[in-house]
């Protein structure tokens, strides 16, 4: 496409003035900034070319956007005056204050939720592609990343994901040649030669709008006609700081600075208008001063509107807490962990379309390495899809999937590979409904097997550690330890608006246990007493549940041990646990995971911290954990580093030593 037949489609002077308009933006906030009107600036200063992609852009396509995309934001439909506000982090803002300016947000307008890890944003960016992809809508998805953040693993996932499953989107690589003070040219993998033409990558000189237009038009396009993926290597120049806490005249020339300059892309388009007789300079000076004036009325204005209220942070951590069913397996008869759940599965992708599984090996005739979604891909191929060997994709594309309006269920293979999913785990999974100010709910489940008790798991298949997860706000933690429970929690999870890791402990998996006849709903939070008795309280949960157990049978003739199965570590069930311990006056907490900063200290901190419970203690509560230890491959070091059924009945023994 020509200049020419660009400059047909597409308004110049109207993209002219938003140009502007984000400059001023940008300009405005630095000098409220050194007013000390404010606290942060991130500018996005010779970006403003990528507002083409904007106007290409339909109502319902996504943005999945980046810090410096300010102008992109005002053509896709966010007004000055909303930027103005999240500036001063005011309530009414997209984020409520609880985001940096520059992390745009609109569920209204399909703009998600941007997130301050540099790249972080493209594996959910695909997973909202893939959801469009599944419901056959024509719409795409643009995700930008500064070129520094290619470097990332995740990055690679993205493309790779977007390649293999033909994704409808669009990856805008916003080349500036810096990461913060760092030249990234002999590290940008587009300048080193990895990615190859097959890929669809366009290398455009992104200065000025023109150019944009024409690269990113067909590029949509594609992606809404089903063609799949395309990255657009847009070279820019940062004409401003990193940041308002950088100086570039630290490591960049004053020669260099002035070079970039001579190819502002608002002078450029500004010089194209004047030349051609659309606009004379006087009335283009006229023009920015009228925007000036605008965007001066705009902060004043947000200036003036509410602030946080302080006793709204804990707000939407989560949303309210599903209502729960009973779970949809047969009471009266036997179950098996993995059958139960495999039932419950079942069960949901027969009752909603919603519900997507996506996992390493889920597909059929495996069925997951421990059987879990046996049979289920045969019956929904449409629904049931194995993922590569890629944690931080499995999680990330939850979290958009998620975002957009499906149910992932979307499986860890074993819990202890969570590493590489940790960052969209604990960035964006936990934290997009609270920072976004409860735009965005995300009701994902991330299911993964869980535990040890079975010898030659080693190192990494023998992890519990709920720990991780319990710490970070915005997760439901989960760990059920009979058939019944894991179906009625996972059937609760899968009607809930937040995220949910649910754990599933692998020493029960095949033991055939007996199920009740009745079998009723099982809410997030309610804990099961499994014994009663009134000499000392044992608190545990997962596979735990059976050394709680074995010593209650071995110390009948001594004392009488109340078994409660926690049931969720997050959130815990107090009140049972407070009730018990009033009665007995004696705890014992009874864990897996590792002793340091785990729920067991937590449950004991909390009991011993509360005046009520405090004085019903008759003895010291007493942890019995694994020590701050890892699993060794040969049984000898797994026994000797887990909790035995001995170290439980020596503490419940001490308890009674009053």
């Amino acid at each position: 496409m020509s200049s020419e037949s660009a400059q047909q489609t597409y308004n110049k002077l109207d993209l002219l003035k938003l140009m502007y308009t984000s400059r001023e933006g940008d300009r405005r906030e630095g000098v409220l900034l050194r007013q000390s009107k404010g606290w942060f600036h991130v500018g996005g200063m010779g970006h403003e070319s990528l507002a083409a992609i904007g106007t290409l852009m339909d109502r319902d396509d996504y943005l999945f956007g980046y810090y410096r995309d300010r102008a992109i934001m005002l053509a896709k439909g966010l007004t000055n005056q909303q930027l103005a506000r999240a500036y001063f982090a005011k309530r009414d803002s997209s984020s409520g204050g609880r985001q940096m300016p520059g992390h745009y947000s609109s569920r209204e307008l399909n703009i998600w939720s941007v997130c301050t890890p540099t790249g972080g944003g493209l594996l959910p960016a695909c997973g909202a592609a893939w959801a469009m992809k599944l419901e056959g809508k024509q719409n795409c998805v643009v995700g930008s990343i500064g070129d520094a953040s290619c470097r990332q693993g995740e990055f690679y996932e993205a493309v790779a994901l977007a390649v293999e499953r033909q994704l409808p989107i669009v990856f805008v690589v916003e080349d500036n040649r810096y990461g913060i003070s760092s030249l990234t040219d002999h590290v940008n993998p587009f300048r080193m030669g990895i990615f190859a033409d097959e890929i669809g990558t366009v290398m455009l000189d992104a200065r000025h709008p023109d150019r944009v237009f024409e690269a990113a038009g067909p590029a949509l396009e594609k992606a809404r006609a089903g063609g799949g993926p395309t990255i657009l290597h847009c070279e820019l120049d940062r004409l401003c700081d990193h940041t308002s806490s950088d100086d570039q005249r630290v490591y960049r020339s004053e020669e260099e600075i002035a070079e970039m300059f001579t190819h502002d892309p608002i002078d450029l388009l500004a010089a194209d208008l004047i030349e051609a007789g659309e606009i004379t300079a006087d009335e283009w000076e006229n023009t920015k001063q009228e925007i000036d004036a605008q965007v001066d009325r705009d902060y004043l204005e947000a200036q003036e509107f509410e602030d946080p209220r302080p006793e709204e942070v804990l707000d939407h951590l989560l949303g309210p807490p599903p209502t729960p069913e009973p779970p949809p397996i047969e009471g009266g008869r036997k179950w098996r962990i993995v059958d139960a759940l495999n039932a419950t599965f079942r069960h949901g992708l027969e009752t909603s379309d919603r519900y997507v599984f996506f996992g390493q090996d889920i597909e059929d005739p495996k069925g997951g390495v421990f059987g879990l979604t046996k049979g289920l891909s045969a019956t929904f191929p449409e629904r049931v899809f194995n993922s590569p060997l890629a944690e931080a994709t499995i999680c990330g594309v939850a979290v958009g999937m998620a975002c957009y309006g499906m149910r992932p269920l979307f499986e860890l293979q074993f819990v202890d590979f969570v590493g590489a999913g940790w960052n969209q785990i604990s960035q964006n999974l936990a934290t997009v409904r609270w920072r976004s100010f409860d735009d965005w709910p995300c009701p994902a489940v991330i299911y993964a097997p869980y535990g040890a008790y079975l010898p030659g798991g080693s190192l990494w298949h023998s992890q519990a550690n709920e720990s991780l997860f319990a710490h970070v706000p915005g997760l439901r933690v989960v760990i059920p330890s009979t058939p019944e429970d894991c179906a009625g929690l996972m059937w609760t999870a899968m009607h809930a608006d937040d995220p949910t890791i649910f754990l599933i402990p692998k020493h029960r998996f095949r033991q055939q246990l007996d199920v009740p006849a009745e079998l009723p709903a099982v809410p997030f939070g309610k804990a099961a007493v499994r014994r009663e008795g009134n000499d000392v309280t044992l608190v545990t949960w997962g596979n735990c549940v059976e050394l709680a157990y074995e010593a209650a049978d071995c110390l009948a003739a001594e004392c009488l041990i109340e078994v409660i199965d926690l049931r969720t570590i997050v959130p815990w069930d107090r009140e049972t646990v407070a009730a018990s311990l009033a009665k007995t006056g004696r705890l014992v907490v009874v864990q897996e995971d590792a002793e340091s900063c785990s729920a067991g200290q937590m449950i004991i901190t909390e009991m011993t911290g509360n005046q009520e419970s405090w004085e019903s203690f008759l003895s010291a509560p007493q942890l019995v954990s694994r020590a701050d230890v890892h699993i060794g491959f040969n049984p000898i070091y797994e026994y000797a580093a887990l909790p035995s059924t001995d170290d439980v009945i020596a503490a419940v023994r001490r308890t009674m030593e009053e």
